[in-house]
């Protein structure tokens, strides 16, 4: 078996993008879009940058699922790899699900007198009748795990192969990353799913009737495993391109800000702005990743705390959210104080739980995805 190799870059993207995902599930209790509690006001401005930040962070996430799974069969076998998956993924899914989650429907029923009475009278009664929304039983933000889950099984019998004989596929990806702008080739397989599967199918993060989403993110976790296992020419061309990718991005977003607000659909728009809009997740990605490797590959202490940490405040935060934004939505407060309690109440109750409750018991670290102490 291979040397392990660790990029502390990929582990601090990591860290960054799963910590926005606390601010992004804050702004969506600001925002007019549906979630699960909404304050007593709503502020339109809030969508903007958080449609910006929605285009590349789910993208990104499986991108860097794809390169961590080229990294860990690099001293597993495929069985070894899939028995991994399934602990790190399933055993926490499972206990989220009867654990984590109910809470925030509990709060979501409340919040619109679905349901009136006690957590424990919720927990009897009603918490595991049915599949949400209709129902209450449901994986809710922790949907990433069970696609992760199926992505890594389905594909780890053709990723060992690749990565004990590099296939034609390397090779002719090798050869078009070196050219100058080869790396934007990896947005074909974007841009069909995107033009031609996603007007069809609602996202829904319910796995079976998920069409779009599910074949989409699995694009982006293969094309993660793909790039990294063309070795050096992947990070050297993403040298050469990180600032033109910037320019790039900052380019396509405008365009589709321009799209968004001036045009009206029509075929025509629809095929152009996919085309804008997987350039512009592409080129974000591309700018994370190649200035993330530039200044982000250092090995430290806060890294290593914060990347075990990351798991746990992944699963924890969205209930910790829901059930602060219950007992403030209806205050006569501001954005800002609101905004400042749920992002801080959220961290510090996440952070407080993992350091003081779960490291202490190493009974928890399954259910939470912990590995044994490094």
């Amino acid at each position: 078996m291979e040397k392990k190799i660790r990029r502390y870059d990929i582990d601090w993207l990591r860290v960054i993008v799963f910590g926005l995902l606390i601010f992004y599930h804050v702004g969506m209790f600001f925002v007019p879009w549906g979630w699960h509690l909404k304050n007593n006001n709503t502020y339109q401005w809030i969508k903007w940058p958080m449609v910006f930040v929605n285009q590349w962070r789910l993208p990104i996430l499986f991108i860097i699922s794809g390169i961590g799974t080229y990294f860990a069969l690099s001293h597993r076998n495929v069985w070894q790899f899939n028995l991994e998956r399934i602990k790190r993924l399933l055993l926490p899914l499972i206990f989220g699900m009867l654990i984590i989650i109910p809470p925030q429907v509990y709060f979501e029923r409340l919040s619109t007198s679905a349901f009136t009475g006690s957590y424990v009278s919720y927990l009897k009664t009603v918490a595991y009748v049915g599949i949400y929304p209709e129902g209450n039983f449901g994986w809710h933000h922790l949907w990433f795990l069970p696609y992760l889950l199926i992505f890594s099984i389905v594909a780890s019998p053709i990723f060992i192969k690749i990565k004990r004989a590099p296939t034609k596929l390397i090779k002719w990806t090798q050869h078009i990353i070196e050219k100058k702008y080869g790396l934007y080739l990896f947005i074909i397989p974007l841009y069909c799913t995107e033009a031609f599967i996603e007007p069809f199918f609602d996202i829904t993060h319910a796995l079976i009737d998920d069409w779009f989403n599910f074949i989409n993110c699995f694009v982006l976790f293969f094309t993660g495993f793909i790039i990294i296992a063309s070795g050096k020419q992947f990070w050297q061309s993403l040298d050469r391109i990180k600032s033109k990718a910037l320019v790039i991005g900052i380019i396509a977003f405008s365009i589709q800000l321009f799209i968004w607000l001036r045009l009206e659909d029509s075929v025509l728009v629809h095929f152009s702005e996919a085309l804008i809009k997987v350039t512009n997740l592409w080129s974000w990605i591309l700018v994370l990743l190649g200035y993330g490797a530039k200044y982000l590959n250092k090995k430290s202490t806060t890294l290593a705390y914060c990347n075990r940490a990351v798991y746990p405040f992944y699963i924890l935060h969205q209930t910790i959210t829901i059930t602060l934004g219950y007992y403030v939505m209806n205050l006569d407060w501001g954005l800002a104080p609101k905004f400042a309690i749920l992002t801080m109440g959220t961290f510090l109750g996440s952070w407080g739980i993992y350091h003081f409750l779960i490291l202490k018991i190493s009974l928890l670290h399954p259910f939470f995805g912990l590995k044994k102490n490094p």
